[in-house]
């Protein structure tokens, strides 16, 4: 696919901010020309499992498995509290939500907060961020928010909103959707391959490769689907049109299956089937322009020197359960997909199985990147596990709910422990029960590791200051853990 034409508002944009740059105070330090680039790329609420990478079977994705196959798959990798804004905030600080202090949707990041971006802006590099910024309090769309924490081309950055047609103008980025009052909403009012959102949003970051690709950059673009609502431009609005959906068989569930924090939600087979077509096309238009992503750096000559992350900030049910979006422990909601390529230092075909979160990304790039810092960061360096020189590593994340419903779960490549206020504690074993149906806790044969994982998710409550570790049931829950023999 050639890579789109911009129109003439884009490319006066860009001559302004090179003449701004060059009036700017320099950085800190000068970045080395030798040093790697940092480009990530977001989506939101993807479930991993629509990934070819991941095991999908209906979506063919060639360009994200790509990043994959020849760099590194986690294949646990948590959202440290699957909703959006607090995710987001433990991903750019490494730091867990309740010290950011985002703990839900529409709560802005501390401004006291550092994120990997300042370090690498402070370090010579050139930063920017596109698309859904969701960490500035409940502005929507607010385009480039005042606050840039490290993002120094934020013109593309808007707060809120999952907008389906963006535009350029004279004043600078619009949502080129408009209801009868004028105000911007969800529709797709004909978007094409330059409009619509994903595509908007990915060129904007091949054009900051393109000006920036002579010095170290860093750049994250985040891309408001595939999350609803479930609408995508053509061809990709019935690409899939005649794909017989796989209806989760988790839709029907006796009980004893039914934790009381995975209560369904009432969708139906038909629901399903109607949606899920849409959200493949999202997923496929998304694969096609990380393709033109990959592209553009090959044509720089840089993608040998650039660190590429494909992620997302949270999951989709998808059906799952009876549910959709997100917010519960459940595997689809919490697990994100997480690929990582860095030429050099992490060999194609790895997989990292032991599990991480979102506050394990801060400290595990900036070492792959060879950035020294010393923020007392939550996260751990996982930059062994990627590149294969651990030795040790502590297998377990720790995920938390929203404030709205409060659970604590301590996860493992294996197993999954949660603790809740409103029912017993599950334990579930991921590899014998990948659908999440049959609690294990307190059967005999599995005490050591409940004791094991309730003192670890105890000690994390302790050392980072989680209020749901006094939660009266939760904590009267964990002693019993503690105590079982």
């Amino acid at each position: 696919m050639q890579r789109k034409v911009h129109n003439m508002f884009q490319r006066f944009n860009w001559m302004v901010v090179t003449v701004l740059t060059l009036g700017a105070p320099l950085s800190s330090e000068a970045a080395p020309q030798s040093a790697l680039n940092l480009l990530i790329i977001q989506t939101d609420e993807h479930h991993f499992n629509t990934l070819g990478c991941y095991g999908g079977r209906i979506v063919q994705t060639p360009h994200i498995d790509w990043i994959g196959e020849n760099g590194a798959i986690c294949t646990s990798f948590y959202a440290t509290t699957p909703v959006c804004s607090p995710s987001r905030a433990a991903f750019v600080s490494g730091l867990y939500p309740q010290k950011t202090p985002v703990v839900n949707n529409n709560i802005p990041l501390d401004d006291a907060i550092i994120t990997f971006a300042e370090v690498l802006q402070k370090q010579g590099y050139a930063t920017g961020f596109a698309g859904k910024w969701h960490l500035d309090g409940s502005g929507k769309p607010q385009w480039a928010p005042k606050r840039k924490f490290g993002f120094q081309d934020n013109r593309f950055m808007f707060n809120r909103g999952h907008w389906k047609r963006l535009t350029d103008t004279p004043a600078g980025p619009r949502v080129g959707s408009r209801n009868a009052k004028g105000g911007p909403n969800y529709a797709l009012n004909g978007a094409d391959d330059r409009t619509y959102t994903t595509d908007w949003l990915c060129d904007r970051a091949m054009d900051f490769i393109e000006h920036n690709a002579s010095k170290p950059f860093c750049y994250m673009v985040s891309l408001p689907d595939p999350h609803g609502p479930n609408t995508v431009r053509p061809p990709y609005d019935t690409m899939y049109a005649d794909i017989n959906v796989p209806i989760p068989s988790t839709l029907r569930r006796t009980p004893e299956q039914i934790p009381k924090w995975g209560q369904p939600a009432g969708v139906t087979a038909k629901q399903l089937r109607k949606l899920m077509i849409q959200y493949y096309g999202m997923v496929k238009c998304i694969d096609d322009n990380v393709g033109q992503i990959l592209d553009t750096l090959r044509k720089q000559n840089i993608l040998d020197r650039t660190i590429v992350v494909f992620t997302s900030d949270h999951g989709d049910l998808c059906g799952e359960h009876g549910r959709l979006n997100k917010g519960v422990p459940y595997e689809g909601s919490a697990r994100v997909p997480f690929l990582v390529y860095c030429p050099g230092k992490i060999d194609a075909g790895t997989v990292v199985s032991q599990a991480l979160s979102c506050v394990d990304f801060f400290p595990s790039v900036l070492a792959l990147m060879d950035i020294p810092h010393e923020l007392p960061v939550d996260g751990r360096d996982a930059s062994g596990l990627l590149t294969g020189k651990a030795t040790e590593w502590e297998d377990v994340a720790f995920v938390r709910s929203t404030p709205r419903s409060f659970w604590l779960s301590a996860v493992t490549a294996r197993y999954k422990l949660v603790f809740s206020s409103t029912d017993q504690p599950w334990l579930i074993d991921l590899k014998q029960d990948p659908k999440e149906l049959n609690n294990l806790f307190g059967q005999k044969q599995h005490v050591a590791l409940i004791r094991d994982l309730t003192t670890k998710l105890s000690a994390y409550g302790r050392k980072h200051q989680d209020p749901y570790v006094a939660h009266p049931r939760i904590q009267s829950w964990m002693r019993q853990a503690a105590a079982l023999k």
